[in-house]
């Protein structure tokens, strides 16, 4: 009784469900006078023919014939009466048995139907949650990152404004709050005081009131904001965010990094503990058409090859792996060793001539401002000729029209460029010019954005050598900000994460754990007291307080967990 009485008080809440009702009530109403006037004319009528009856006969009668039922125990003799009968016989049928139905589910059923669905999200966390993660939209980030913590085991729960909405993730498994996310009643059921992290991840202007209504609630939560325009990152962080992210500039600074231009060196994409994770491009070095074994790389420099990128794919180090002119080295070591690494490439030239830029947006303009920064030659193509007058002091050069036209390209300098970059936020037109772009120059590296994961392994197919995506970058973002760790940003499904040696590892040989063979993970190095030990070999022994230091995807680390446990 108390969960009808709840029901019953969400429903007459609404303003549109009380007026509703009031319509209904107004019909019913306007059915009770039509059956009283029927009742009345029953008696004149009968009277007429000679017979007299009582009132509740009256309404007898007018209701066995208005809902059809027709038992033939009170009948009229005379046409008038047989004509009266018709008449209430067709309005009943109108009144009671169409528009009645029809009023009620429409007016009444429905809208409670619909509170009770809307009943199903819970409005509030479980009183023993603790260390919970809150997300304060379902965004393209929020499935990427929701699957991070369930690897993890940390508790999360999405805010949701709208209660069907919020019932139907409720329905699809995902932990989900109804609730304002402008209102304090929301965040203190959200019980900030035990969660790890507020995530706000809507619009700026709206982003802008969570932190201030979660700063109220609980001053010292850790709130991670994204900012979408960068003018909002100062606005964001005077209103109390503690960590602001401007996802699109990062987007660009990431796809800049990519390229293969002017000199080679290796590019710096991330930290872990004292050790740099790096690219180093092989094209136009002599390290092409090696195997890694032969690079002595790790004898030369102390830097160690963990991953080759081949056209998208990351392959694991193998010693017999041979290198071709597509493939990217992913190392790691320390600043010298990397800058020993760099002495030893950068008499190399890749390709003086300026790197292609295609589309001018904030994702476009941030790869563009960030290979100018590097003093690395740019040449935009964009159709849109505001944007294109917006970044004529950034590039080099600015061409207005679409990427469609040879000769647009051509002029652009396509053809002779060593990347080209595109980042555009569609994906059939990212996917078409990656095919055009390899096709006009075999020899250029195309490093190009994604929206959705589906199309992926499409632009890979279309002759993209690296892609990212905006989700991708906020999941990676986000999770290293809940893991306390710098941001490694390695590609697209692919994530570097460390776990502690399971039991059933503990003291074998690493070439004995098949760990390589049977999930795809690649072990890059151990950590061990405090030191993180790179220098592995097929003998290294796993010990039971060392943690193993793994590039792979999500799908991979399940299987290893599946495999061997934690």
């Amino acid at each position: 009784m108390k969960f009808v009485s709840v029901q019953l008080s969400y429903f007459f809440r609404d303003r549109k469900v009380r007026r509703n009702v009031r319509s209904l009530l107004k019909y019913v109403a306007f059915i009770t006078a039509v059956i009283v006037v029927y009742a009345v004319v029953f008696h004149f009528v009968m009277l007429y023919e000679g017979e007299s009856h009582s009132w509740v006969t009256g309404f007898y009668w007018t209701l066995t014939v208005m809902s059809t039922l027709g038992f033939g125990d009170i009948t009229f003799h005379s046409d008038l009466g047989r004509l009266f009968s018709i008449l209430v016989l067709l309005s009943g049928i109108v009144l009671l048995l169409i528009v009645l139905p029809f009023a009620f589910i429409r007016f009444f059923y429905a809208p409670w139907l619909e509170t009770q669905v809307r009943m199903r999200a819970p409005r509030a966390v479980p009183p023993d949650t603790d260390g919970h993660v809150v997300i304060c939209d379902y965004d393209s980030i929020a499935p990427g990152l929701i699957r991070r913590m369930e690897q993890e085991d940390i508790p999360y729960f999405v805010l949701e404004e709208d209660p069907s909405v919020a019932a139907n993730y409720h329905l699809d498994g995902i932990s989900v709050i109804a609730g304002e996310v402008d209102s304090k009643a929301t965040y203190e059921a959200l019980r900030l005081d035990r969660a790890r992290l507020v995530l706000a991840n809507r619009e700026d202007t709206v982003n802008t009131n969570i932190i201030l209504t979660v700063r109220e609630v609980e001053p010292d939560e850790t709130v991670v904001a994204i900012a979408s325009a960068k003018d909002s990152i100062d606005i964001l962080e005077l209103s109390g965010a503690t960590h602001v992210l401007p996802l699109k500039q990062w987007l660009g600074e990431q796809l800049a990094n990519r390229v293969n231009a002017q000199h080679t060196q290796a590019y710096p994409i991330g930290q872990y503990e004292n050790l740099l994770v790096a690219e180093l491009p092989v094209h136009h070095t002599p390290l092409s058409g090696k195997t890694i074994r032969e690079t002595r790389l790790r004898q030369i420099s102390g830097v160690s090859i963990v991953g080759v990128w081949e056209r998208g794919t990351l392959l694991p180090a193998r010693p017999d792996l041979p290198l071709g002119p597509s493939s990217v080295l992913v190392v790691v070591g320390t600043e010298d060793q990397l800058a020993a690494l760099d002495d030893l490439f950068m008499i190399y030239s890749v390709n003086p001539n300026p790197v292609v830029v295609i589309g001018g947006g904030r994702v476009g303009a941030a790869a563009a401002r960030a290979l100018s920064a590097r003093d690395i030659p740019v040449h935009l193509v964009e159709r849109d000729a505001t944007l294109c007058g917006r970044l004529d002091t950034v590039c080099d050069q600015v061409f207005a029209g679409d990427a469609a036209d040879y000769y647009l390209l051509d002029k652009a300098g396509v053809l002779q460029a060593p990347s080209v970059v595109l980042t555009t936020n569609d994906d059939a037109v990212n996917i078409y010019l990656a095919s055009y772009c390899r096709k006009l120059n075999p020899d250029i590296r195309i490093v190009s954005r994604i929206t959705h994961e589906r199309n992926v392994e499409a632009i890979h197919r279309a002759g993209a050598d690296f892609v990212l995506s905006y989700a991708s970058l906020g999941t990676e973002a986000v999770f290293s900000i809940i893991k306390g760790k710098e941001l490694i940003v390695l590609g697209e499904g692919i994530n570097l994460f460390s776990v502690p040696t399971p039991r059933s590892l503990q003291g074998k040989a690493l070439a004995d754990t098949g760990i390589g063979a049977q999930t795809g993970l690649t072990v890059i190095a151990l950590q061990e007291n405090g030191e993180v030990t790179t220098d592995l070999s097929a003998s290294t022994v796993l010990t039971p307080d060392a943690e193993l230091l793994m590039l792979g995807g999500g799908e991979q680390r399940r299987d290893f967990v599946d495999l061997f446990g934690l």
